[in-house]
């Protein structure tokens, strides 16, 4: 595997003995985060009389206990984390916190099982969308908020998760972002807990501003931060059930529609205009190949839509545009239902959902920059074969890329498109019909969270799907935040020696 993408040159020589304390005390701080963010909707049931604030206390004294355990257990690690530990710490990480953010959905819904809970959880933390939940308009507004923040949480952690640790994993061709965001030579600051600092300045920025347009254009307070925290982070849950179609706003899809779009930009990039380099977001390929995608998209489907309904231009153009932003920032906000759209349109949103915006943004999918480098190694090898004795070079962001890194991105896709088979496959074998085994497989894996069809289409809901079917999808929603590679080397016998 030496040449895979899975371990970088060398690594042998630094699988040192596992430090568990530095995990423990970084899974326990985590923990204790979660605890105190708990205080906050605990603190709006109490305000609003309802009984879900003493579920809230409860949970949040339960996760600073057992946060704070390890924390205490574990305060005199070394902060000598090598490249095993990191992915290991990682992977844990998400599921400590999907497990403990989903004790108070399960306990504050008796008809909640805990596999759905924790289905919810996931959904929550990996900013992915999906929901078991109906009546929402009729829910604590503590736990509305509660679900909102877990999407804030996990936003800001794969923010930091992909500009910080992936390219230095060498995760499917994640090394090449590494070359714009994380060596020293061009990094807009020099220390990497400064870089964290400014992302954390840039998102809350994005957020409060974000609030504050919803707010303007006439949304209460309450839906104004909720919804602002699960746009900035292309997460997707709403407070209503008919989620952003509630509003029906047309100022308010534009701007949601914008702050989509930021969500879906790699964050770096904010980094470096703080810094006056304002013309490095327009310049960065990701971007210009994102919304060439989205302009060839919204064109196409728009005219279908408009010749195959009876929708009007101006209607059709509304609808196909917030929804192909939605889902290809996989922020999974919905204004209408498109299933009815036709077959065409329904593959093309499968397709989209797959695709996923900017490498280092919040959201899912395969990434914009894998999509841009893999069409020009496949350019540069077909010229090969027409010019034998010809010299190619396949350029990403003035930087040759070499055929070994075309090779791990193309394996990365591989692999992709093999876990979305596999999990169709077991999908099917719980019961689901086919066409909600292929939607769901695929939102979970690209982090989109609506799928097609009747069951988990925009108007329906996960809430159907049995308790076998909600724990692979939960795997898959892990697997596909967390890069597919970081999950499945932890798996390998090799990870476990040395």
């Amino acid at each position: 595997m030496s040449n895979s993408g899975l371990y970088s040159p060398g690594l042998s020589h630094r699988l040192t003995r596992m430090n568990y304390q530095v995990i423990g005390f970084t899974i326990g701080s985590i923990l204790a985060i979660l605890g105190i963010f708990q205080l906050f909707p605990a603190l709006l049931d109490y305000y609003d009389g309802h009984r879900n604030a003493q579920i809230f206390y409860f949970c949040g004294v339960v996760s600073l206990f057992f946060g704070g355990a390890l924390v205490i257990a574990n305060k005199n690690f070394k902060m000598d984390v090598t490249i095993r530990q990191a992915f290991l710490l990682t992977t844990l990480s998400w599921i400590f916190m999907a497990t403990f953010s989903a004790l108070p959905i399960y306990i504050a819904n008796p008809k909640l099982d805990y596999a759905k809970s924790f289905f919810e959880g996931m959904s929550a933390i990996t900013t992915t969308g999906s929901t078991v939940l109906v009546g929402l308009d009729d829910m604590s507004r503590g736990l509305l908020l509660w679900r909102s923040i877990l999407q804030m949480i996990g936003g800001l952690g794969i923010i930091a998760f992909a500009i910080v640790l992936l390219p230095h994993l060498k995760i499917g061709g994640m090394h090449l972002f590494k070359t714009e965001t994380s060596d020293r030579s061009d990094k807009p600051v020099a220390r990497t807990t400064t870089l964290v600092r400014m992302l954390v300045y840039v998102y809350l920025f994005l957020m409060g501003l974000c609030m504050l347009a919803y707010k303007v254009l006439g949304m209460s307070w309450f839906d104004a931060m909720n919804h602002a925290m699960t746009t900035v982070s292309t997460g997707g849950f709403s407070t209503h059930d008919a989620s952003f179609g509630h509003f029906g706003s047309v100022a308010m899809e534009v701007t949601c529609m914008i702050f989509m779009l930021c969500g879906g930009i790699p964050f770096i990039l904010y980094v470096y205009a703080l810094y006056g380099r304002w013309q490095n977001i327009l310049a960065d390929e990701q971007v210009k190949g994102l919304l060439a995608m989205l302009a060839v998209f919204i064109s196409v489907l728009t005219v279908w839509l408009w010749l195959n309904s009876e929708y009007s231009i101006y209607q059709s153009l509304r609808y196909v545009s917030f929804n192909v932003i939605s889902l290809i920032t996989t922020t999974g906000y919905a204004t209408t239902d498109y299933n009815p759209w036709g077959p065409f349109a329904s593959m093309c949103i499968l397709f989209i959902t797959y695709l996923g915006a900017c490498a280092g943004s919040t959201s899912g999918g395969i990434k914009t920059m894998r999509l841009i480098i893999v069409g020009r190694v496949l350019r540069k090898h077909l010229k090969n074969l027409i010019y034998p004795n010809g010299v190619f070079i396949a350029n990403y962001q003035g930087r040759a890329v070499s055929d070994e890194e075309g090779l791990n991105i193309m394996g990365f896709l591989g692999l992709f498109v093999a876990l979305n088979v596999l999990l169709t496959l077991l999908l099917t074998m719980t019961g689901v019909d086919l066409m909600t085994a292929i939607s769901g497989a695929a939102t979970a894996t690209a982090n989109v969270g609506p799928g097609l069809g009747a069951v988990i289409g925009p108007a329906g809901n996960f809430a159907t799907l049995n308790d076998t079917a909600l724990w692979l999808l939960s795997l898959g929603m892990l697997l596909g935040r967390l890069e597919i590679l970081t999950v499945a080397v932890i798996l390998s016998m090799r990870f476990w020696k040395g």
